[in-house]
C-alpha cells in the first residue's frame, strides 16, 4: 500500500511538473508573440507618421546642399534639394516622431489573434472610430519604447527609406530590412 501511495505522489508531482512547464511554454510563446507585434506595430505606425510630417512641408520648399567651396574653375557643388526629403528634416522628425505613439491604441483581429495598433486621435480633429481599439497607458508606453529602440538601431535604414519617395516602405523597412514584422507581408494594407 504504502508503494501505491508513493508512486500515485511521483506520478501527481510528474504531471504537476509537466502542466507547470507547458503553461510556462506557452506564456513564453505568447508574450514572445506580443513583444513582436509590439515592435512591428511601432515600426508600422512610425512609417505612417513619418508620411504624414513629410507629407505637411511644402513640396516646393528646398534647401541648398552641398560644399560652399570655390572650386578650381569658379563653381560651387551646390544643388538644391526637396525640403521635405532633406537628411536635416529626417533627423529632426525622428526627434520626435516616438511622442506620437501617444496616439495609437490596440486592437486584436479575431481570426489570427495578432495585435495590431491603430490611430486613436485624429490629427484633424474629427471623429474616428473607436470600437475596435483598447486604450491602455501601458501599451502606449510600450509602444514609445519599441519606436525609441527602432529609430536608435535603424536611424540610417530610416533615412535611407525617406530620402527618396519609395511605395510600400511599411514592407520594406519593418519586414525586409529590419525584420521587425515577420508577418507583415500577409497583413492588409492600411492606408493613411
Amino acid at each position: 500500500m504504502c508503494v501505491f501511495r508513493s508512486r500515485m505522489k511521483e506520478n501527481a508531482l510528474l504531471l504537476l511538473t509537466s502542466c507547470v512547464v507547458v503553461g510556462l511554454f506557452l506564456s513564453c510563446s505568447q508574450a514572445a508573440r506580443q513583444g513582436q507585434d509590439i515592435k512591428c506595430g511601432a515600426c508600422r505606425a512610425l512609417v505612417d507618421e513619418m508620411e504624414w510630417a513629410i507629407s505637411q512641408i511644402d513640396p516646393k520648399k528646398t534647401i541648398q546642399r552641398g560644399s560652399f567651396r570655390i572650386n578650381p574653375d569658379g563653381s560651387q557643388s551646390i544643388r538644391e534639394v526637396p525640403l521635405a526629403r532633406s537628411e536635416g528634416n529626417l533627423l529632426e522628425l525622428m526627434e520626435s516622431v516616438c511622442e506620437r505613439m501617444e496616439d495609437y491604441g490596440e486592437r486584436t483581429d479575431l481570426s489570427t489573434d495578432r495585435t495590431s495598433y491603430i490611430r486613436v486621435k485624429s490629427r484633424t480633429g474629427e471623429a474616428m472610430d473607436l470600437s475596435e481599439a483598447t486604450l491602455d497607458s501601458r501599451v502606449t508606453s510600450s509602444l514609445k519604447f519599441a519606436c525609441e529602440t527602432i529609430v536608435e538601431h535603424h536611424e540610417d535604414e530610416i533615412i535611407e527609406f525617406f530620402a527618396h519617395e519609395t511605395e510600400n516602405v511599411k514592407d520594406k523597412l519593418c519586414s525586409k530590412r529590419t525584420d521587425l514584422c515577420d508577418h507583415a507581408l500577409n497583413m492588409a494594407h492600411d492606408e493613411l
